[in-house]
């Protein structure tokens, strides 16, 4: 008769109660909505930096364009007729395929664009112009406008892209109004806007992983106080506390207070339903003790029909007042614990000194924290009929084993190496009344009792065959741990 430490198991964090999909916990909506604005705010304002930058540096290069496009208006309105205009001073214009050219051309009847003249660095190229820009042009004359195309270097994998700055103009000596073209290559404004891109949504991402964890560590402490409370109303109910003990937050400590109320009124509900069970007992047990001390050992029909009426009477009304206090204390006695070891330990020494002429030995193993969610003397009952009934029936041994299967409740076997019991008749031994031996002394309600008691505690009572050659019943009931010291 020895009890054996359950195998310790190590669980590792669940962190999909943090990040899995939000569902009904308030801890992953809160992370997943802030999360959530976080990366519209992020990428957001990464587009809008990106955009603002590249604007920025495009309106650099148009202000370039503007100085140029002013510089070749001045020296077409001072060349005379019929000579060609000469080069502007920038160097870049200068040198074949720079990077920055401009072009005059004069509009002709038919809306077609001629070339008047061109820069150096274009040598014998035209800057390719979109559809409709004569158009753009004429709406807009006097005044710059901008657009983007691609220049003359003749690079299939990497076309020259091209800003260029155009305007119409009417000059002096010519008929018809004139077009002014600037263009620069725009490959470093494209580059830099690369990466300044690509050092905006590094930064952006570092830093929303940043704020992410923040929220996460704001969330996970911030909302620790309802943890600790959830934790301490779990004790209480698996028994380990008795109320809840801690200061809370004020927003939370009301919640804390009501459910002390609760655990309160409820164990006041349990005394006064085990006063009036306690009442109504003697209330009717004084009347069934007054009948049978008047039918007496009287001899004749009646006296014995009162007799034998009188004892069913007796035990349908102590079944019935054990089932319902089972039934109180199931349900509202909250953090009470009965260590199962010193139970199955009293058991066995008493019920081994009742069999003692059998000379039936009682091997009982169960971990020292394991206990039952409800009173010793519920428990007591279970388990006594439980091995009695065993005990009675085996030949010498009963093997009684209890253990937790880690979803809050206690597994406990007992066994025995008698007879056993047929399937068919495992079910009809169950209801109130019936015996597994009608030769073997006893009222026939030891199971029954069993069955009612589990029941009302939310468990179950299966029976099988055992190992051993004789029954098996498996009892299930609510558990708890206790506090190793």
């Amino acid at each position: 008769m020895t009890a054996e430490p359950p195998a310790r198991r190590t669980w590792g964090r669940d962190w999909g109660r943090w990040f899995g999909r939000p569902g009904r916990s308030l801890t992953r909506r809160l992370i997943w909505l802030a999360s959530a604005w976080i990366l519209v705010a992020l990428v957001a304002a990464a587009l809008v930096l990106t955009q603002a930058f590249q604007e920025s540096a495009l309106r650099r290069l148009g202000a370039m364009l503007n100085e140029t496009v002013d510089e070749i208006v001045v020296a077409a309105s001072r060349t005379p007729p019929g000579e060609r205009i000469g080069q502007i001073q920038d160097a870049r214009t200068l040198r074949l395929l720079s990077g920055k050219y401009w072009q005059i051309l004069e509009v002709e009847p038919n809306g077609r664009l001629r070339s008047l003249a061109r820069s150096a660095s274009l040598w014998n190229y035209d800057i390719s112009l979109p559809d409709g820009l004569t158009g753009r042009l004429d709406q807009a004359f006097g005044d710059v406008i901008t657009f983007n195309t691609v220049g003359p270097k003749d690079d299939p994998k990497r076309p020259e892209p091209l800003r260029v700055a155009a305007t119409m103009k009417s000059i002096p000596r010519h008929e018809r109004p004139v077009v002014f073209l600037a263009a620069i290559d725009r490959s470093e404004v494209d580059a830099d806007t690369r990466q300044f891109a690509t050092l905006t949504w590094v930064a952006l991402l570092v830093m929303g992983a940043g704020l992410v964890s923040a929220v996460f560590i704001q969330v996970r402490f911030g909302l620790r106080p309802l943890f600790d409370l959830r934790n301490e109303i779990a004790a209480v109910r698996k028994g380990r506390a008795a109320r809840i003990e801690r200061a809370y937050p004020l927003e939370i400590q009301p919640l804390a207070e009501q459910v002390n109320r609760l655990l309160d009124h409820n164990q006041e509900v349990v005394e006064r339903q085990r006063t009036h069970v306690g009442n109504l007992a003697h209330a009717l047990k004084t009347p069934i003790s007054v009948m049978l001390a008047e039918a007496g050992t009287a001899d004749g029909a009646l006296p014995e029909l009162v007799r034998r009426q009188t004892k069913v009477m007796q035990g349908q009304v102590d079944h019935h007042l054990r089932r319902a206090r089972a039934a109180a204390r199931a349900a509202h006695g909250l953090g009470e614990t009965t260590p199962v070891a010193e139970v199955l330990d009293e058991l066995a020494v008493m019920i081994e000194q009742v069999f003692r002429t059998k000379d039936v030995e009682i091997d009982w193993r169960a971990p020292d924290e394991l206990a039952f969610l409800g009173e010793r003397q519920d428990l007591q009952e279970i388990l006594g009929n439980l091995i009695e009934n065993a005990a009675k029936f085996s030949r010498r041994r009963v093997r009684v084993s209890a253990g937790d299967n880690g979803l809050g409740q206690m597994i406990a076997v007992i066994e025995d190496d008698g007879p056993g019991l047929p399937a068919d008749r495992r079910e009809e031994v169950m209801k109130r009344g019936a015996r597994l031996d009608e030769s073997a002394p006893g009222s026939g309600l030891g199971l029954s009792i069993v069955d009612d008691l589990t029941r009302a505690y939310g468990g179950r009572l299966t029976l099988g065959d055992s190992d051993l050659g004789g029954l098996k019943a498996v009892l299930e009931l609510p558990a708890a741990q206790l506090e190793r010291g």
